[in-house]
């Protein structure tokens, strides 16, 4: 009569005989597994260290790239821009590179009239209203508020007001103009300037940075072609920034028919190589009255203009 104990002694059996398997299968598993797993990860290591050798390389010529577009750039630039005026407006985030290229504009020999820095807030939506009301007030004798657009958007209105500012122009501001315009933005956080900004440009470097990506992203990329769009009417601009993704300045410029033929773009600014691309390109659009796009990305023409005479 099968009882109780029966049942218990058939299950013990069973787990007993699973146990010794589980055993026997592991000691016959355990040399091979362990040396398939030793050989891949040797294997792993191996291909880890080709690939930092590789990344290291890479490195090292962009470094050598650097330091030779630094060398070269006084051959290049050397008197290209002597006696021109030009102004540098960056947008948030692009200070380094703007740095990069008042140090180029410098070697042709240009007169930096002003550096200017648009703020978070200059492009924030929830601040449209105040900026389209600051612009109107901060019009000056020499920049009649009836020269401005006249619509709602804040971005515009204060783009076209730096614009007249900066610029050479119908309306030449006065040094105290300049300054009273320059001022009321700055005192208001919606710019950034350095001491000694002047009017008068002859042409701007509009530098760019990373496109927004918050939930105002497709707002605040565009308020940025609008500023672009304001500066390039009174004078030659540049727009240099880094590669032409969606967003980006540089291709909000590339794909719009009529600014691609207006704007000259470079798409590398936070490179030495892109910021001596972007003195060339002030040079052929300023000096010799030509548009063209320079770079890596998509929309480019070639690397760099051909050499002003």
């Amino acid at each position: 009569m099968i009882n109780f104990r029966y049942h218990v002694v058939s299950l013990t059996a069973v787990f007993l005989a699973l146990a010794i398997g589980l055993v026997v299968g592991t000691a016959a598993l355990n040399g091979p597994v362990s040396e398939n797993l030793r050989t891949n990860l040797e294997a792993l290591k191996k291909d880890n260290d080709v690939r930092r050798d590789q990344v290291n390389q890479l490195r090292e010529e962009l470094n050598s790239g650097q330091d030779f577009a630094t060398e070269v750039a006084p051959v290049v630039l050397a008197g290209k821009l002597a006696t021109r005026k030009i102004a540098v407006v960056s947008l948030p985030g692009a200070d380094e590179s703007a740095d990069g290229v008042v140090k180029m504009l410098n070697v042709a020999g240009a007169t930096l009239t002003a550096r200017v820095t648009l703020e978070e807030k200059f492009f924030d939506p929830n601040y449209t209203t105040e900026l389209l009301d600051l612009a109107d007030q901060s019009s000056q004798p020499s920049i009649p508020v009836t020269s401005l657009p006249r619509n709602s958007d804040g971005v515009e209105t204060a783009s076209a007001l730096l614009a007249l500012t900066l610029l050479q122009g119908a309306t030449n501001p006065t040094p105290d103009d300049v300054t009273a315009v320059l001022t009321g933005l700055s005192e208001a956080g919606y710019v950034a300037t350095e001491e000694a900004a002047a009017g008068g440009a002859e042409a701007v470097v509009l530098v760019s940075s990373e496109p927004a990506t918050d939930k105002e992203a497709t707002r605040k990329n565009q308020s940025a072609v609008t500023v672009a769009n304001q500066f390039y009417q009174r004078r030659p601009l540049v727009v240099a920034g880094d590669g032409a993704g969606e967003g980006n300045l540089v291709s909000g410029v590339r794909g719009d028919p009529t600014l691609v033929k207006e704007i000259s773009t470079v798409d590398n600014v936070s490179t030495v190589q892109g910021q001596v691309a972007t003195a060339m390109a002030t040079t052929e659009r300023l000096v010799q009255n030509k548009v063209g796009q320079y770079g890596l990305a998509a929309g480019a023409t070639s690397m760099v203009p051909s050499a002003a005479p």
